[in-house]
């Protein structure tokens, strides 16, 4: 589990609380925080809704995730 602190970057910039961020997408506010601290991994549909509220491509999520495998293997 790795937190996903370029979100948290990116929602605070944006001005943007996790009750907020969830609210607009339609999620529980505890989901929004697993999310957030890297605990679960959003579905496309969720990081869709996530990534054009706060401003960011949606993909970042995928991108970030498969680096840290990446980089989790190399290192092995």
């Amino acid at each position: 589990m790795h937190p996903r602190t370029w979100l948290l970057q990116k929602r605070t910039n944006a001005k943007l609380t996790q009750e907020e961020v969830a609210a607009f997408a339609n999620i529980k506010r505890p989901y929004y925080t697993q999310i957030e601290s890297g605990v679960r991994r959003p579905s496309v549909k969720v990081a869709k809704l996530i990534a054009d509220i706060i401003g960011f491509e949606w993909v970042l999520f995928f991108e970030n995730d498969c680096s840290e495998k990446r980089q989790n293997t190399n290192s092995a």
